[in-house]
């Protein structure tokens, strides 16, 4: 599995390998019953530290995308469509949240963040 890792990104090793994972399985890119690769050979592979790549994948055990089976290694979790939705929906709801009361608290009014959320939308919409 190759991902798109980078130290020049702001954003940590961890994060990255999280959130490219997480969109994979997601978006249905990496089917439910896949084993990813071993912490080890992950780590080689994208030379990164076995504990970063040992600490993402807990984490994605703990949001419950991947399942660790002893002595196999982990493997994808087997989600429904409306799972994964719900999933990433959640997501959505909790980046943003913040983010909006924000935007409230420094003026912005309802309709205008709409128009800014419209916007982001219609830029992005071509994926």
């Amino acid at each position: 599995m190759i991902l798109n890792l980078t130290d020049l990104s702001p954003e940590p090793l961890q994060q990255q390998i999280i959130r490219q994972i997480r969109a994979r399985v997601l978006s249905g890119e990496i089917p439910a019953g896949m084993a990813l690769p071993s912490i080890r050979g992950f780590a080689r592979e994208h030379r990164v530290s076995v504990i970063t790549v040992q600490r993402a994948y807990e984490e994605l055990a703990r949001e419950g995308l991947i399942v660790s089976r002893r002595g196999k290694g982990f493997f994808v979790n087997d989600l429904t469509d409306e799972a994964k939705k719900i999933m990433a929906g959640d997501r959505v709801h909790d980046e943003l949240g913040p983010i909006i009361a924000q935007a409230i608290d420094d003026g912005l009014s309802v309709k205008e963040i709409k128009d800014i959320v419209a916007k982001i939308l219609n830029e992005n919409g071509s994926r």
